[in-house]
């Protein structure tokens, strides 16, 4: 990996080395949700999606092949790449409730080679520091091939359990993953689900497999 000059812009930096790391593209996808079903919104919601498509550096390798430096030249890479997109769609990390990612791999890959990219520490922890959340974040990950259909599952970046953050933003690439490729996804929402009603956990009542009876024969 070539040495960063002294002097050089952080951001032109991080491009560089993304480059270098064979990321094809990034594509950030941005929607503000205003009305769902019969009412407006209150406050508009707005998510978005930050998508790179990298070349996958293990193609070709042996099942049994160390994931590990790969994953620490790599990932946190991604990490700062993608979150620099979501802060700057969504006015900033204080912005942010909820958040996501997703990984999906070519067909010439194993999904462990997208689980290596956003499950470890090098990715997931950059994530949330970038984000300012504490949660672990919810995921997503797969083979597919190109165009399919990503989803990358979102809760509350500080409170995990919390039933109103619970949603899903899709997206799709049509010219991605190639075989040899995966695409990395961190997806953020400055809000809940539209109109949430369904309780949560400090308001559920205990529910048990007790009460199947009486309703099934």
């Amino acid at each position: 990996m070539t040495p960063v000059a002294e002097g050089t812009n952080p951001a032109s930096a991080v491009e560089e080395l993304a480059r270098e790391l064979g990321v094809r593209k990034i594509t950030v996808l941005t929607e503000e949700i205003l009305r769902d079903g019969s009412g407006a919104l209150a406050t508009s919601v707005t998510r978005a999606a930050a998508a790179a498509v990298i070349r996958n550096p293990w193609i070709g390798s042996a099942v049994s092949t160390d994931l590990a430096s790969e994953t620490e030249r790599i990932a946190p890479v991604l990490a700062k790449i993608l979150t620099d997109r979501l802060t700057a769609a969504l006015g900033g990390a204080g912005e942010i409730e909820a958040f996501g990612k997703s990984a999906v791999v070519g067909l010439k890959g194993e999904v462990e080679h997208a689980a290596a990219l956003i499950h470890t520490p090098f990715f997931g922890n950059l994530v949330r520091e970038f984000l300012e959340g504490t949660s672990i974040l919810s995921f997503s990950d797969d083979r597919a091939e190109p165009g399919t259909t990503i989803a990358v599952p979102m809760w509350h970046k500080e409170a995990a359990s919390t039933r109103s953050h619970y949603q899903t933003l899709t997206l799709n690439l049509s010219d991605a993953p190639h075989p040899n490729e995966i695409v990395v996804v961190a997806a953020a929402s400055t809000g809940s689900r539209p109109h949430p009603r369904i309780g949560d956990r400090t308001t559920d009542r205990p529910v048990t497999a007790e009460i199947l009876e009486g309703i099934l024969p």
